[in-house]
């Protein structure tokens, strides 16, 4: 069965950071199913639906390089930000002169991939009067809103392939004639080993607040240049 929704994203580089590479980032060698869901919000969300990933296709080859980029050695923690809340004098600022470090990245170059999604709804009331209408009537409305954004070139924000310097050119695809196809290079079979499939949040159900996040991952397997992702292994 074929995803309502063919999107293509290309881009000069990629960085999916692996996250047992402690200090130098890594990437994966594909892009991950969150960073797809995270491309897909960034052009159209609401807070009724949530975006399924059903398949990722890679056509261009994966090809990785090295750069070195500025970073900095800590961040705003928590307990600091609580406390300005609460009147005391710290300091959450930080000075990137005196923060800064250089540290080695290991990329992906001149990437290109198909993000084949569906929309799976949480709630059917619309926003307009807050009508309750049936489900697939709801996905549709929301598919179309997405597709009218894809079309014109629209986001919220800027969507980017894991960090912000890396943004992302989008196409939509409606006529399955005009898909590209992988690579030569990217048939057969390949093992890519286990990826970050999706986040589970832990939330507070009366505050929303969210007490622990839960990294799921996957093994990933390549197919002539496509990826089958599962189904999300917790409740939406």
């Amino acid at each position: 069965m074929s995803s309502p929704i063919i999107l293509e994203v290309s881009g000069d580089y990629a960085l999916f950071s692996r996250p047992e590479m402690k200090v130098e980032r890594v990437s994966y060698d594909v892009i991950t199913p969150s960073a797809a869901r995270g491309i897909l919000e960034a052009i159209y969300w609401k807070p009724q639906i949530r975006w399924i990933i059903d398949r990722i296709t890679v056509i261009n080859p994966i090809r990785f390089t090295n750069i070195r980029r500025n970073e900095i050695s800590k961040k705003a923690s928590s307990p600091n930000a609580a406390l300005v809340n609460q009147g005391g004098n710290d300091n959450l600022g930080i000075y990137v002169d005196q923060e800064r470090q250089q540290r080695a990245s290991l990329l992906l170059r001149d990437v290109r991939y198909l993000i084949h999604a569906s929309v799976h709804i949480l709630d059917t009331r619309l926003d307009r009067g807050g009508e309750k209408v049936p489900a697939n009537q709801a996905a549709g409305k929301h598919l179309e809103m997405f597709k009218r954004r894809a079309r014109k070139g629209q986001a919220f924000h800027q969507p980017y392939f894991g960090c912000r310097e890396f943004p992302v050119a989008f196409k939509l695809h409606e006529d399955d004639s005009e898909v590209p196809k992988p690579h030569e290079s990217l048939l057969g079979e390949k093992d890519l080993g286990f990826m970050l499939h999706d986040i589970e949040f832990d939330q507070n159900p009366k505050t929303k607040a969210v007490k622990s996040t839960i990294p799921h991952f996957f093994r990933a397997e390549m197919t002539d240049g496509g990826i089958t992702v599962p189904a999300l292994p917790f409740k939406i």
